[in-house]
């Protein structure tokens, strides 16, 4: 399984994703079926031609609208056609996700709800395009990590249904304050807008934000043309590239366990109610946090309070660190770094007896593998064969055959 990389050249915008990924050679059909599923095949022709932007070629991804409703849709719109559509759980969940965001970025900088948003630009058929047809793209190439490189902004003034705007408008700072991400700065930048408000949105939800690997192969790319003319190749590539990293273990070396970094953020909380401790607690582990804790404890003025303590990735400190100012009622955060070693480890599935179940193997120092099956996979089990948890467990062990990775030691 290949994994993806975009390279923003310098900015991003949803039409020319569209257009990489297509170049790339995902095929029309897939970009558009979700369209058609959701009802909007009458009201737009997609179009993609070949095209050059100071003499390197690419893909130009061209939107007519055929809507002639003039409808201004809102959130609420776009949140019921997604989710009444007939589409795949996981397409209608990233599909949703890029909407969303886009809906409470909005919301944030005009002061609204996000249900009330008017998404304007964003609620033009072209945009939903783009959107949906990039998550298809994506959703089909099924990459095992997505990366990407820091776009620039660009500076000056975009004209916009609310009038004219500086650049970058203010939804794209918002994502990128929400989502914590990082992005090129330049004394010297292009008058223009070289990132969209859809472009950010789709990289703030469709992007693993790692460093891209070291060393790395390039099987094939695309490239997609903006609409925009500058001194420079305006466009962006998206590559599906093989990572090597940690790839295969060598006998030789000891690298299990291996020493890593981490970040320690605690608080403590006695002004919310189970309810929103428990759901505080779940934004956590939905962000990445590696793991999270909490327990009542005894506070001031004889208040039961929650101790909430979460282990997380030491590049994301910063970006979990807002989440604890934006989703808890906490006037402080405690935090640390910290050493700690961890085993190798990598997912992947076995076959047995009870056909291919989803296992983890972990290497030990001294070079052997133990491998045991994905808790949810033994639940599952244990309803459908009515037998104990002990016992599955016993005949997974003594029936597994091979095993095929889903990822790398890491």
């Amino acid at each position: 399984m290949d994994d993806v990389l975009i390279e923003c050249s310098p900015g991003i915008s949803g039409d020319m994703l569209l257009g990489a990924f297509y170049d790339l050679g995902v095929p029309k059909k897939v970009i558009e079926q979700p369209l058609i599923d959701l009802g909007l095949k009458d009201l737009y022709q997609l179009e993609f031609n070949e095209s050059k932007s100071c003499s390197i070629r690419g893909i130009k991804a061209k939107v007519k609208n055929l809507d002639n409703s003039r409808i201004k849709r809102t959130w609420r719109n776009i949140k019921e056609l997604i989710l009444n559509g007939h589409l795949e759980d996981e397409l209608k969940k990233i599909i949703y996700k890029v909407f969303e965001s886009l809906a409470i970025a909005e919301g944030e900088v005009h002061g609204i709800k996000s249900e009330d948003v008017h998404f304007h630009e964003i609620g033009a058929i072209d945009s939903l395009v783009d959107i949906i047809g990039v998550c298809a793209a994506l959703n089909y190439l099924n990459p095992k990590e997505v990366y990407c490189n820091e776009p620039m902004l660009g500076k000056g003034f975009v004209q916009t249904e609310h009038g004219k705007l500086s650049v970058p408008p203010p939804a794209v700072i918002e994502l990128i304050r929400q989502k914590n991400i990082k992005v090129l700065s330049n004394r010297d930048s292009i008058e223009g807008e070289l990132s969209t408000p859809t472009g950010i949105a789709l990289l703030a939800n469709l992007v693993d934000f790692k460093e891209p690997p070291l060393k790395f192969s390039i099987n094939s790319y695309g490239v997609g043309i903006g609409n925009l003319k500058f001194p420079f190749p305006n466009l962006v590539r998206v590559y599906k590239i093989t990572s090597f990293k940690d790839s295969s273990i060598n006998d030789n070396e000891q690298i299990s366990p291996k020493c890593e970094e981490i970040s320690i953020q605690e608080a403590w909380i006695d002004d919310q109610t189970p309810e929103d401790i428990s759901n505080f607690v779940e934004k956590l582990r939905i962000e990445g946090a590696y793991d999270v804790s909490y327990q009542a404890i005894n506070m001031k003025k004889n208040r039961i309070g929650f101790s909430i303590q979460a282990i997380l990735p030491i590049e994301k400190k910063e970006f979990f660190r807002q989440i604890w100012f934006d989703y808890s009622s906490t006037i402080g955060v405690r935090e640390r770094t910290q050493s700690r070693w961890i085993l190798l480890r990598r997912r992947g599935e076995c076959s047995t007896i009870f056909g291919n179940i989803k296992v983890k193997q972990t290497l030990k120092p001294d070079g052997s593998i133990i491998m045991k099956p994905e808790n949810d996979e033994v639940l599952r089990l244990n309803l459908e064969h009515k037998i104990s948890t002990y016992e599955i467990r016993k005949i997974i062990k003594e029936s597994s055959k091979k095993f095929k990775a889903f990822e790398n030691w890491k």
